[in-house]
């Protein structure tokens, strides 16, 4: 597999390939940083970079954003002894750049194509298994380009989704520190599992945010075991300048049973937004010989057509589209999808829904309804409700023990360090099944539950 990409590479100066590109983008994005403002308005470390054009209007760049000079200014001076750190548990950050949903619903956002796997499982070409497989996991890109954070969600809150494609989904924060989620997706296709967890480094105006997840897909038919390794994401512009975000790096996602694999490249971001967006890649047989070529834009669409040994395409062959980004809502505030407002709707959330839902969340409600004042004082107090939940926890020498999801065994080895992982333990299944075959009667407005995931009940005088 090796030996054919260079070939692609050492070709591009005859202009053939898909990789031919690769290398002027990796040069461009080069060229864009090193130039890029550096010690701007007199603070050390910043780095602006304008996506859209070169070097020479950074400096223009870093005025814009959604950042008031003020806060901007004040919050700049606050982060920067955390240069070089990783703050994924270290910074506490204002819903000024918060989008009303948690990381638990940006779990649930890959199954908007969820039809992808329903080809896939009933595929019998098992490289064309692949392209449809792949095809889902890229599809989730799309929401990158929403630059606002989720919020993070409690220690043991949820997040349930129904009414899709047949799918029952379970996600759950198994662990504040360090945060960890973990979810489990499954129709009569597919089962979608996961352990979510992130590493960061801090970089002043962008962070790098490395994947220490282990996601793993079963095809219910074929009984293949798919496993994931995404690229890392960068994180432009925090502070000074408008933000956006990049995954340049590959994607590798290997079926464990057959030895198979796609292996796809997402380019890096140049001067004036050249190689922005795009992916091309090939999916391999267990020989590492190339069967079928894939390229596109994560956020418009993806192609696929049969190649030769060398990785060109078959004559008589046409290049045909396996995925297309569905259109979104116009001047969306929070630059939503269609599926995004329903993952925020109660219209996807089962019959007695679990009080421990992100839904429910006051701070998250608040954002969503425009009301900034209420969303900060909420989510304070929320934190802080947290930290009286640990303080109890340890006075009783008790550990947090998730619902519906156990501690394995199994580390798993990523490119960015071992990860513990949780399994879905099948109980919320029997939750499910226990609630639908019974008879309730009229049912209370689920909109006016009260947020609770919490272990302690008296942890609120403590609060």
């Amino acid at each position: 597999m090796a030996s054919n990409k260079d070939e692609k590479q050492s070709g591009s100066s005859s202009g053939g390939g898909f990789f031919s590109s690769i290398a002027s983008s990796l040069s461009n994005l080069g060229s864009a940083m090193s130039k890029s403002v550096n010690g701007m308005l007199g603070y050390e470390g910043l780095e602006v970079v304008n996506p859209e054009g070169g070097n020479e209007d950074a400096g223009a760049e870093a005025q814009r954003g959604r950042w008031k000079a003020e806060d901007r200014d004040n919050y700049w001076k606050m982060m920067q002894k955390y240069i070089g750190a990783d703050v994924t548990s270290l910074v506490t950050l204002p819903v000024i750049i918060c989008e009303p949903m948690t990381n638990l619903q940006k779990m649930a956002e890959l199954m908007e194509y969820a039809y992808l796997l329903d080809l896939a499982d009933e595929c019998d070409d098992p490289h064309m298994r692949l392209v449809y497989s792949a095809s889902w996991f890229i599809s989730v890109y799309y929401a990158l380009q929403r630059t606002w954070k989720p919020f993070n969600p409690i220690l043991g809150e949820t997040y349930e989704l129904v009414n899709h494609a047949g799918i029952t989904f379970i996600a759950e924060q198994v662990s504040h520190h360090p945060p960890m989620g973990a979810a489990h997706a499954e129709n009569e296709h597919f089962i979608y599992d996961i352990t979510s967890k992130v590493k960061t480094k801090f970089l002043g105006n962008s962070v790098e945010v490395y994947p220490l997840g282990r996601s793993r897909l079963t095809l219910k038919k074929s009984g293949v075991v798919l496993d994931l390794v995404p690229p890392p994401t960068k994180v432009h512009n925090l502070i000074f300048g408008r933000t956006w975000i990049d995954s340049p790096g590959e994607m590798i996602l290997t079926n464990l049973t057959t030895g198979d694999k796609v292996l796809l490249y997402f380019q890096p971001c140049g001067w004036f937004g050249a190689g922005r967006y795009e992916v091309d890649g090939y999916v391999y047989n267990s020989e590492e010989e190339p069967k079928i070529l894939m390229t596109g834009k994560w956020n418009e669409s993806l192609s696929y057509q049969p190649c030769d040994l060398e990785g060109e395409p078959l004559p008589g062959s046409t290049m045909k589209e396996v995925w297309r980004a569905a259109d979104a809502p116009k001047n969306d505030k929070f630059q939503y999808t269609h599926f995004a407002h329903k993952i925020n709707s109660f219209d996807t959330a089962p019959k007695k829904l679990l009080a421990s839902d992100s839904r429910l969340r006051p701070d998250r409600y608040a954002l969503e309804k425009g009301d900034l004042s209420k969303a900060s004082s909420e989510k304070s107090r929320l934190e802080e409700r947290q930290r009286a939940d640990r303080r109890t926890r340890e006075a009783k020498g008790d550990e947090f023990k998730p619902k519906w999801f156990n501690l394995s065994n199994e580390v798993c080895p990523t490119p960015w360090g071992d990860l513990e992982v949780y399994e879905y333990n099948g109980k919320y299944h029997e939750h499910r099944a226990a609630i639908d075959s019974s008879d309730h009667g009229e049912e209370a407005d689920v909109k006016t539950t009260e947020f609770n995931p919490w272990q302690y009940e008296d942890s609120v005088a403590s609060a």
